[in-house]
């Protein structure tokens, strides 16, 4: 057989494996059916059947006498076959890594409809309640009450001890660990909140932005403003940012029960608490991250104002930035 022929006959499937080598090995769109298959990429079985493929293609290629650009080219693509077939698997550690740093942000920017949803839910409180008790500020009575205000008071007051701690409160370790259950009861329970049709997590996040914006409200009209400011700026990226995404998971729970589409609706609530038990794992770890800073960064109290403020910034424009544009133009990290 002439090499023009033996090209034509073997091209289209050799494109093939180099996509699926360039994109991973993923579920294909359609059968490979021998040589000349014409597909996206292929299954890790479909890609190990073209592999052995090759290989004899190869050996022929050889055999045969055919060009030696075409026989370097084989070579140097069955070596990349071999080294994706057996290459040693991710350890443990490798794979959280690669689900933190690409496929959290991934998977957040694929339900972007019911994270601006969660967003606007709580963002949308928060900021509105904040401006308004500027003007009216009896309206943070009224909502947040006098006892809770009051207690607040004493944890911001410029003059206390500590900044944000109650006088009762421990060590760094000690509000380490007690952040820790804080937060990530919050997160957990905007999320499990959804299986009440999602209303459940459309009220927690509401709940808590009115909550925060009245009480961050209160504290800035009264004169506490700077040291309120100061404490919360570090951990409020990661904490507002992980109780958000909680809350559009929730919403996700709760519309694959009301709009399941083509699924069944066990089926579809299923796949949808897989998915946002990943978000969660994601979410944990932003919370775990939030409650660090704010026991060992945010309560340092010789620390100047203006460089709290601009870790803060410093951490929202970072987490921002991976959340949008982290993974994008690559395969899922599960």
């Amino acid at each position: 057989m002439k090499q023009a022929r033996f090209e034509q006959l073997h091209g289209q499937e050799w494109s093939l494996l180099e996509r699926s080598l360039a994109g991973g090995a993923s579920k294909r769109t359609q059968p490979v059916a021998g040589d000349g298959a014409d597909a996206d990429t292929l299954d890790p079985l479909d890609f190990a059947r073209a592999y052995r493929r090759l290989c004899q293609q190869l050996a022929l290629a050889e055999r045969r006498g055919y060009g030696l650009a075409l026989v370097q080219h084989l070579r140097q693509l069955a070596e990349r076959c071999h080294l994706r077939l057996y290459r040693p698997p991710r350890t443990r550690w490798m794979r959280a890594t690669q689900f933190l740093l690409r496929g959290f942000p991934q998977r957040v920017r694929a339900h972007a409809g019911v994270m601006w949803a969660a967003s606007l839910l709580f963002f949308g409180p928060l900021i509105g309640l904040l401006l308004a008790v500027q003007v009216w500020p009896e309206l943070a009575g009224r909502i947040v009450g006098a006892g809770q205000l009051a207690q607040l008071e004493s944890m911001y007051d410029p003059d206390a001890e500590h900044i944000g701690r109650g006088r009762d409160s421990g060590s760094d370790l000690q509000m380490f660990g007690f952040y820790i259950l804080n937060n990530i009861s919050i997160g957990f329970r905007t999320f499990a909140s959804g299986l009440f049709a999602g209303i459940g997590s459309g009220f927690v996040l509401v709940f808590n932005g009115v909550f925060i914006g009245s009480a961050a409200g209160h504290l800035t009209a009264i004169g506490y403003g700077a040291p309120f400011w100061g404490f919360v700026a570090g951990h409020s990226a990661p904490e507002l940012l992980g109780i958000m995404i909680s809350g559009g998971a929730g919403l996700q729970l709760g519309l694959a029960l009301l709009a399941p589409g083509q699924r069944s609706r066990a089926r579809a609530f299923r796949e949808a608490g897989i998915e946002g038990a990943r978000l969660i794992a994601g979410v944990f770890a932003l919370l775990l991250f939030a409650a660090f800073v704010e026991a060992f960064w945010s309560s340092i109290g010789w620390m100047p104002a203006l460089v709290k403020y601009a870790a803060g910034i410093g951490l929202w424009s970072l987490l921002l930035a991976w959340l949008l544009l982290a993974g994008r133009g690559a395969a899922h990290a599960d």
